[in-house]
This record gives structure tokens, sequence and C-alpha cells, in this order.
């Protein structure tokens, strides 16, 4: 059974950092997307970076290219996103997901129901 354990998130003001963690097992081989898509009240789960397992290949939306940086340690089997100059509309909350079947490009290309495994989220509240 494959399990996302997540760690990460809270309140901080805008410009300040967060990191978020996300650490995978049950995997049956070691190729897979992990990343993370956050949710705002009412509307839908909207991805927000990948990366694959096996080549480090990363995905990230358009809102936060050049403030976020995902890296996966492959020992640890663990994802992480550091966020830097957060914004207030960063504030959801951040669901980790994973899936064998993708890419991490896939993430800005297929629904976000597409991926089998998920965490419990963590919230991540930016003040202005």
């Amino acid at each position: 059974e494959v399990q996302l354990v997540e760690s990460g998130g809270g309140l901080v003001q805008a410009g300040g950092s967060l990191r978020l963690s996300c650490t995978a097992s049950g995997f049956a081989f070691d190729s897979y997307a992990i990343g993370w898509f956050r949710q705002v009240p009412g509307k839908e789960p909207e991805g927000v970076s990948c990366i694959s397992s096996s080549d480090g290949s990363a995905y990230y939306a358009d809102s936060v290219k050049g403030r976020f940086i995902i890296i996966f340690d492959n020992v640890k089997k663990t994802a992480y996103l550091q966020m830097n100059n957060l914004k207030p509309e960063d504030t959801a909350v951040y669901y980790c997901a994973a899936d064998a079947s993708w890419t991490a490009q896939a993430m800005g290309l297929i629904p976000y129901n597409n991926y089998r495994h998920w965490g419990r989220g963590t919230r991540v509240t930016v003040s202005s």
C-alpha cells in the first residue's frame, strides 16, 4: 500500500519562506511522479509542482515559477517543496500526490483526480 506522509506548512508573512516535505512508501518500483496540489475553498485542486523520482525532471505551475523549488531525496524517498517569496495568494491547503503512471510534466496536463495516492494535506497561510 502506497502511503504519503506530509509535514511542513504553517503561518508566514508575505515574502517569507516555508518548506513542505512528503515521504513516500509502498511503491513497487522507484519510478513515480510526486508533487503538490493546493486547494482553496470552492475550487478544485491546482497543480503546483511535481518531480519525477527517477530523473529529477520537474514541473512548476506558472504562478510559482521562480519562487518554488522541488527536489527529491532518493535515499529518504522524500520530496521537498521549498516555497520562497510567499504571497497571500499562495494561501491554501497543500496536498502531496503521487502516481507511478505519470511523468512530472503530466501535472500540467491531466486532472487532479488522475493521481491515485494522496497525503492528508497541510495548511499554508500567508499573511499580508
